[in-house]
């Protein structure tokens, strides 16, 4: 009979040892692979940001030109910028630590939700936007069964990730290249092939944008690129996924890190700025049904001069991909996302779970919370794609903004101790002020047309987050007081402790991070059972979780807290004349790990109990059961199904 954990593993994939380098080597990110998974959510934004910023340049589309070039600036300022993110966070976190660190952590938490919310509609946005592609090219009446597709892959996206980041990458890879060879060749076949046009472009371009000047004035003409300039602001988005993740990239990460934004970057600067100047060289009219993309690129392809059929083929390959790459992008929010989940939940403003990493090494409750999420924003907005990109139009630039900011901050603050301050602090100036212009243009443009939905629906989150800080701040302030009073005791090594009896009834004490939950739970066993028990085993597992698993020196400082944690309640028994001894064990899951503990400590000392302690609270509801996880329960349970005895005993806050 097929079990569970046997249909678990096909679907998943086997277990990975999180605490083997070759694990490691082989699922960190080389930069190729790096641009394809992180950077293709900036990559297909050229699907769509060109076009929302040329049509918003009405009848003067002569300033494309301008555009063009602004449009590829923008995308290398923004890029350099974000190296110095990759250099000073090498562990990753991107927008929310750069703004918590430089700023303060209430900007980190509006970094933060915004990024959340952000990349939850990446997915929904890139999923119904590939969907609206491809169903194009279906009859009309095929387009009832859109959401549902949308929904359906959703879920194959979802069930990817699990598997782990690389082989998700890997099977969407040759989308990517398709994606990427075929723009190419036709944005460079498109610019070269109309090279006679390129010389009446420039003074036609210079010529109409004088008269345009005289007739409305420097300030209204600069106001009106300015304005189309900003609604295009979606092709900068994802540019940030490459900060959020480097501890995901092989060694060195720095320069991996680096080397992934040149190549996101330069293919976004020539795609994006190349697809603008292919709208003003082959004149491209908006046509009903399609975009502008669609339009451009099937005069590029009729002039080749080949069969009609062979057009219409040789077209719907390319907005194939096109499509396809859309489904990468939403890739990214699997990717990103959890990231940023996994970093607040670091700094306790989202439930601690959303660190913790699966057996596959990804952080299995930050993909399936992102993915629940996506599937909600689809079925609300019916997959609307109009809808969707107001919602995603605020909050990208809010957080670059931020980031940006930081970073100002930050040189300013070194410009005594680096003589390189005045070069950076003059790139992330430049970088704030476009982001936060095209994010002021966004917000009075879009806000009566839904992007006040996008400020609720992060207001909602970030109200949340501070209502979970406040209560983890509760219960470290009331552990801590607990804490303070065992720390004071003195328990100095001692040359000759008592000896071990593997015979007599031994209390083996399931501990954790709280010094005073141990001593408490030891104090109840000895009055409980006075003495009883001659022999007293702690033992305690720890999680490899997003923020440890960056490498061997996190995992020897994991290593390093357990041992010395340990110590103090070994050194507190042999201080009281009690036979002590004690165990610790790391993986990725702490229940297993505490199972295979507590099964070689029933070996060795069969006389053995089994004891720890677990808090409760005075209003105790399913928030608080959320927000601290049951791993007592849960050990409870299993040793009891494996003939162990265990008692928890609670701990009143």
């Amino acid at each position: 009979m097929i079990r569970y954990e046997q249909i678990r593993e096909w679907v998943i994939g086997a277990p990975l040892d999180p605490l083997s380098q070759s694990t490691r080597k082989h699922i960190a990110l080389a930069a190729f692979l790096a641009w394809i998974g992180l950077g293709a959510d900036g990559l297909s934004s050229s699907a769509y940001g060109p076009e929302e910023a040329f049509k918003a340049l009405g009848a003067h589309t002569h300033l494309g030109l301008y555009m063009a070039f602004a449009t590829a600036g923008t995308v290398f300022i923004i890029s350099l910028a974000y190296n110095q993110v990759i250099e000073l966070f090498p562990t990753g976190g991107g927008g929310y630590r750069v703004a918590t660190s430089l700023i303060g952590p209430r900007a980190g938490l509006v970094s933060g939700a915004a990024l959340m919310v952000d990349y939850v509609l990446t997915i929904a946005i890139s999923v119904a936007s590939g969907v609206d592609a491809l169903f194009s090219l279906l009859p009309t009446g095929a387009s009832e069964f859109k959401l549902a597709t949308e929904l359906v892959l959703v879920v194959v996206l979802l069930v990817m990730n699990m598997r782990g980041m690389k082989e998700s990458i890997h099977i969407l890879l040759p989308i990517f290249v398709g994606f990427f060879v075929t723009h190419v060749f036709l944005i460079a076949y498109g610019i070269l092939g109309h090279s006679q046009g390129l010389t009446l472009v420039v003074p036609n371009a210079i010529a109409e944008t004088g008269t345009l000047v005289h007739d409305i004035g420097w300030v209204a003409a600069l106001s009106l690129f300015l304005r189309a300039y900003s609604l295009g602001g979606g092709t900068y988005t994802g540019i940030e996924a490459v900060s959020n993740n480097v501890q995901t990239l092989r060694e060195p990460v720095v320069s991996t890190g680096k080397l992934t934004m040149f190549y996101m970057a330069a293919s976004l600067a020539f795609t994006a700025g190349g697809i603008i100047l292919l709208y003003l060289l082959w004149n491209a009219q908006p046509v009903e049904g399609r975009t502008l993309n669609a339009v451009v690129f099937g005069s590029i392809i009729e002039s080749f001069g080949l069969p009609a059929g062979f057009n219409q083929v040789s077209l719907s390959l390319v907005l194939f991909f096109e499509a396809g790459l859309l489904f990468v992008a939403a890739n990214t929010g699997f990717l990103g996302g959890p990231s940023v989940l996994s970093n607040m939940a670091g700094d306790s403003w989202l439930p601690h779970q959303f660190r913790h990493l699966s057996t596959r090494l990804v952080t299995q409750n930050g993909i399936v919370i992102m993915g629940l999420a996506a599937l909600v924003i689809l079925l609300w907005s019916r997959g609307k794609v109009d809808l969707l990109v107001v919602l995603y139009s605020i909050n990208v630039f809010l957080t670059f903004s931020l980031s940006l900011l930081g970073l100002c901050i930050y040189w300013w603050r070194a410009r005594a101790a680096d003589r390189r301050w005045l070069f950076r602090f003059s790139l992330s100036a430049a970088g704030l002020v476009v982001a936060s212009g095209i994010l002021a243009v966004t917000t009075i443009e879009k806000f009566g047309e839904g992007g006040w939905v996008t400020v609720v629906i992060t207001s909602v989150v970030i109200a949340l987050c501070l209502a979970i800080h406040r209560h983890y701040d509760w219960v470290k302030a009331r552990l801590k007081e607990v804490d303070e009073i065992f720390t004071a005791a003195q328990c100095p090594k001692r040359a000759d402790p008592p000896p071990l009896d593997s015979e007599a009834p031994t209390a083996v004490f399931i501990v954790g991070s709280s010094r005073g939950g141990g001593i408490h739970t030891v104090l109840w066993v000895q009055r409980l059972f006075p003495n009883h028990f001659r022999n007293f085993v702690f033992i305690s597992a720890k999680a490899v979780d997003r923020q440890s698993y960056g490498g061997p020196e996190q995992i020897e400082c994991l290593r390093t807290a357990l041992d010395k944690a340990l110590a103090f309640y070994v050194d507190y028994c042999h201080a009281n004349d009690l036979a002590a001894t004690a165990r610790f064990s790391l993986g990725t899951d702490r229940v297993d790990e505490l199972v295979k503990l507590a099964e070689e400590i029933q070996r060795e000392y069969p006389n053995c109990v089994f004891f720890t302690s677990k808090l409760v609270f005075r209003n105790d509801n399913w928030v608080t059961r959320l927000l601290h996880n049951q791993t007592a329960l849960a050990l409870q349970r299993k040793l009891h199904l494996n003939g162990m005895q265990m008692v928890i005993l609670p701990m009143q806050l």
